[in-house]
């Protein structure tokens, strides 16, 4: 396991606004992705301004935070408002297997980027099975 979140709201969300309306308190959904050297994180943050995003790790804590700021002239009146205001943070609990001191994130077309390498140690190996003659004694 590399990500770990945790929502203590989340069961509270589905009793207030019922499981169809769950999607919509979730602002910042994601995507994780293991490929070969890290682990790719995709966020959905359409219609935010890049300079407002602000990514951190402290003691194996990513957070991602994002601010959408309301856009009205002196005179507009809502007749619809479904669109959420204000500031989100989204947080994961990083696996030890991860290197946190080398995160990278990119913002393009309304998609966060977070790239997390996976530790060397890591890493999967391949073990060199030894036959017949060639096996010394392992140590125990």
């Amino acid at each position: 396991m590399y990500l770990t979140t945790y929502d203590p709201f989340a069961r509270a969300t589905r009793r207030a606004f019922g499981p169809a309306n769950v999607s919509r308190a979730t602002v910042m959904p994601l995507d994780g992705v293991r490929r070969d050297g890290d682990v790719l994180l995709r966020f959905d943050v359409p219609g935010i301004d890049p300079e407002s995003i602000e990514v951190t790790v402290d003691r194996g804590v990513l957070s991602v935070s994002v601010k959408r700021q309301e856009e009205l002239a002196e005179n507009d009146k809502f007749f619809v408002r479904e669109r959420t205001m204000g500031t989100f943070t989204r947080r994961l609990y990083l696996s030890k297997n991860l290197n946190a001191d080398a995160v990278e994130a990119a913002y393009n077309n309304g998609v966060l980027e977070v790239r997390i390498p996976v530790l060397e140690q890591a890493k999967p190996r391949k073990v060199e099975v030894r036959q017949g003659d060639e096996q010394p004694e392992l140590a125990a």
